[in-house]
């Protein structure tokens, strides 16, 4: 059966769920596709309950800052409370459900199944033929990837699918990566009482992050009894009598417990992309400035190639609705500031580019930094971190910032808008600081730009 609409959507994860909701709230006849649960990784298996473990975690940490600060307190972590709230407030039991309901409320046709590109706005799924007459919108997002480790797929090992499903806090647990989601889920799960190692292949934690901010978070962990070993080379995996062994070149790291956070790969798999002839072995999907991808054809989110983040996916989803809807004064997709944050304790913010990407630009570069604990509130809070701004000495604007610390995501709030509009160092040097905050950081960390 061939069935005709305007455009059809394929993955409904954030981006693609607010593309198909706009489309159908202007009046086109819109049909969205999805096997899995619609609404994506974030708010099941990633963004929503990894939070909340962290803030069930970051509760149980501050219970131990009381003795230095206020008196004594007595805490007993208990997983099963967070993983109900997960279960019952987030995901409904990882149920769609809801999520399908505001879909159809909203003027969407939704068709549950593994959707496949057949030619030009042609879209087949279930045995049923879509054909778009303005095009076809392609956010099929990412799963956990593992690495080619002997053994490793022959284990239950977790990936953050399963992890952020479990009912209770393991004994031990290895953590195969250092980035965002290893280093985050890590700590928390630390914070529960559970013995952790992290294996890292490169030199430090969240490698592709500013080196201080990785180094500063080793040494945080270390200090919270998390065991990080850097440069490893894993052998091999195996798992018997429920117990995990992971062989390096020099030693055997055992746990109860296995998390593979080494990294994402793009559901490609059967998605028809030669049939409009695009590479199925690709990456990414090579997209332009209005996040075409080919004629009658858009790709967004995390195959986008620009970060896999929710909130680019949803920034790039009103860059496509408006090419879709041939909006005159559409915008452009402008890359230069996008921020990401990673909420270990403390948080890790950036923006932009980091220092060693800016001298790889050609870029003439000053950098300025400010240790957290020098800020009047940082010492109060007995914070650890640090503000670091990269500017462009020849153009006189930041084209870079990190900040990690207390609220380390929301004090880069500021600096993306610097970033992002340019405004000139002066200017932002010029500004009055309120005090005491941690935004005073910033204001030392520009003037450490003269130095």
């Amino acid at each position: 059966m061939t069935t005709t609409c305007d455009v059809v959507v394929v993955g409904l994860g954030p981006g693609g769920e607010a593309t198909a909701t706009q489309l159908a709230g202007a009046g086109l006849d819109v049909v969205g596709i999805d096997e899995r649960l619609v609404g994506g990784e974030c708010p099941y298996y990633g963004c929503i309950p990894s939070k909340m473990i962290i803030r069930a975690a970051d509760a149980l940490a501050e219970a131990g800052r009381v003795p230095d600060l206020a008196g004594t307190v007595e805490v007993r972590p208990d997983f099963a409370v967070v993983a109900r709230r997960i279960s019952e407030e987030a995901t409904d039991g990882w149920d769609d459900q809801v999520a399908v309901d505001r879909l159809v409320d909203a003027g969407v046709r939704f068709v549950r199944g593994h959707a496949r590109l057949s030619g030009p706005r042609t879209v087949e799924v279930g045995g049923e033929v879509f054909e778009a007459r303005r095009g076809v919108v392609l956010n099929p997002g990412t799963s956990p990837s593992a690495p080619p480790v002997d053994g490793l797929a022959d284990t239950p090992y977790w990936t953050n699918r399963e992890v952020l499903r479990a009912e209770s806090a393991p004994a031990s647990m290895v953590v195969i990566g250092g980035g965002p989601i290893g280093a985050e889920l890590a700590q928390a799960f630390s914070r529960f009482g559970t013995r952790i190692t992290v294996l890292e292949r490169g030199p430090r934690l969240l490698g592709p992050e500013e080196p201080e901010t990785g180094d500063l978070l080793g040494s945080v962990f270390a200090a919270e009894g998390i065991q990080v070993l850097t440069d490893v080379d894993i052998q091999q995996v195996s798992y018997a009598e429920g117990r995990f062994s992971v062989r390096l070149a020099d030693q055997t790291v055992e746990a109860e417990k296995l998390l593979v956070a080494a990294g994402r790969r793009p559901n490609f798999d059967d998605l028809g992309l030669e049939t409009v002839g695009l590479d199925p072995a690709a990456h990414s999907i090579e997209v332009d400035d209005r996040m075409r991808a080919g004629e009658g054809l858009w790709a967004i989110g995390d195959v986008a190639g620009h970060g896999a983040w929710t909130h680019l996916s949803m920034y790039q989803s009103a860059i496509c609705v408006a090419d879709v809807l041939a909006q005159d004064d559409a915008p452009r997709a402008d890359y230069r500031a996008v921020p990401h944050v990673t909420f270990t304790d403390p948080e890790v913010g950036g923006v932009g580019m980091t220092e060693q990407q800016a001298r790889d630009a050609g870029l003439r570069v000053r950098v300025g930094t400010q240790d957290m604990a020098a800020n009047s509130r940082g010492w109060i809070n007995r914070a650890q971190g640090l503000v670091k701004v990269v500017e462009d000495a020849d153009r006189g604007v930041l084209v870079g910032a990190t900040v990690m610390g207390p609220t380390g995501g929301d004090v880069l709030g500021m600096l993306t808008t610097a970033v992002h509009a340019e405004i000139p160092t002066a200017t932002l040097r010029s500004m009055i600081y309120a005090y005491p905050t941690m935004h005073r950081a910033v204001e030392e960390a520009l003037k450490d730009l003269d130095a």
